[in-house]
């Protein structure tokens, strides 16, 4: 693969790691969780944690959690649920939920994958064969959760996504790349704030706060704000993609940009920079690429494409002069061999034998729900369709699922592999489905 191939869609490999079988490096522990809970902890060769809870009346179905990502430096514990509340409603239906840590933070593929099986070989060697194994993950454990759909699907029945990475690494660090690079570009053109290949971590938080300076002059103008709205643009910002800001009226730009502008600066502080170093060593240099890149097309593909148009009038600016310039900047060439390595452990074929169900919040600005088509394409091109089915939950921020909007759809799963066909996987079923399982708690799903 070369930066010439580059396709939003990431039409690609990912690879699983080899599997562990023993999982005796430290002892296990058991204690009850409640007096109808077993709660176990123990360790894996890999110094992998691991954390089990099985209901006395287990009904013989085993969840495998994957959890997102783990900032290098922040504690790294086992996770075998998405929240706590969830949590509690899996085990009073009866699931076993297990789930690992990850010998390693960041983007720790190459040891989640093998980790995650073999914390349920250790499920099985301790609790015996489950009827039913479903892998599941939220954001970056979606693409975790969809590695072992692809490339182990001998080991589960099916899996769910949530707000997941779903495009896959390669279309991931390129989709990241693309909003710094018009910051940059067109807010300060003569700096030399780097990119890519970032030497270390303090390099990386460096680069993060200068750019982050810039964008916040920059809100200060009308100019500015038109060119933060089309770095957004490019990322598929969401204008709504916090709960706790208000939903703009649909031709109120400024409020529109003004979300935008806080989202913005979460990238450049949490992926842009930080994440992308760490993901950089483990590639072994640069793997995303603007080479080839028409960034008026881009725009033309864009979610809010029509909020860019309306600020950059508001501003007097000209869009196609900015787009030029985007066109005429130098360009960033990707490491082959850091393409090859994220294209190999961390991208898709689409090739699925086993259902899986993929979920997302349409407000979601860290993994923008247009990944899901990414996906989409994937499953379709490699003859796969059948197998994939995806829903669309309207609420802002990243994984802002409600408890009741996670258990219908694992629910739907299940009588998938049940019946052999999808039932109720449009918004209407999904939603009474949610309502009867948690009437405590929002249904948002919608048509998207």
């Amino acid at each position: 693969m070369t930066p010439r191939s580059r396709t939003r869609a990431a039409r690609r490999t990912a690879c699983a790691a080899a599997l562990l079988l023993a999982v005796t490096a430290l002892p296990t522990t058991a204690t009850a969780a409640t007096a109808d809970t077993s709660h176990i902890e123990g360790q894996l060769p890999s110094g992998a944690t691991y954390m089990m809870d099985v209901p006395a009346d287990w009904n013989g179905t085993v969840l495998l959690f994957s959890h997102g990502y783990t900032q290098a430096g922040s504690p790294n514990p086992a996770q075998n649920a998405s929240d706590a509340a969830t949590k509690a409603l899996l085990l009073a239906k009866g699931y076993a939920l297990i789930g690992s840590s990850y010998a390693t933070t960041g983007w720790a593929v190459t040891d989640a994958v093998p980790d995650q099986l073999a914390t349920l070989s250790a499920f099985t060697d301790r609790f015996g064969t489950a009827r039913r194994t479903l892998a599941w993950g939220r954001s970056y454990g979606g693409l975790v959760t969809t590695a072992i759909a692809e490339r182990d699907a001998d080991r589960v029945d099916g899996s769910l996504s949530l707000c997941g990475l779903v495009h896959g690494g390669v279309a991931n660090w390129n989709n990241t790349l693309d909003p710094v690079f018009a910051l940059k570009s067109l807010l300060a053109p003569g700096s030399d704030v780097p990119l890519t290949d970032l030497p270390d971590q303090a390099a990386a938080t460096d680069a993060a706060n200068a750019l982050t300076a810039v964008v916040d002059s920059a809100q200060s103008t009308a100019t500015g704000r038109a060119r933060i709205a089309l770095a957004a643009a490019l990322h598929n910002i969401p204008v709504w993609n916090q709960p706790t800001q208000p939903r703009p009226a649909e031709t109120d730009w400024d409020a529109q940009q003004a979300n935008q502008y806080e989202a913005v600066k979460g990238l450049l502080k949490i992926a842009a920079f930080n994440r992308r170093q760490e993901a950089e060593v483990r590639a072994g240099g640069n793997m995303s690429w603007n080479t080839g890149v028409d960034y008026a097309k881009l725009l033309g593909k864009s979610s809010v494409r029509k909020e860019v148009t309306e600020l950059y009038k508001k501003a007097g600016l000209s869009l196609k002069a900015d787009l030029a310039t985007l066109n005429r900047a130098p360009r960033i060439s990707a490491d082959p061999d850091a393409v090859a390595w994220m294209s190999r452990t961390s991208s898709f074929t689409g090739e699925l034998t086993k259902p899986q169900l993929s979920v997302h919040t349409i407000g979601d600005a860290l993994v923008p729900v247009q990944t899901e088509s990414a996906l989409r394409r994937a499953v379709t091109a490699a003859g796969s369709s059948g197998l994939l089915r995806q829903a669309y939950v309207d609420n802002a921020g990243h994984c802002t699922f409600s408890p009741a909007e996670q258990l219908a759809a694992l629910h739907t799963l299940e009588d998938r592999l049940t019946t052999g066909r999808w039932h109720g996987t449009d918004p209407e079923s999904l939603n009474s489905r949610a309502t009867a399982t948690d009437p405590s708690t929002p249904t948002r799903y919608v048509p998207y």
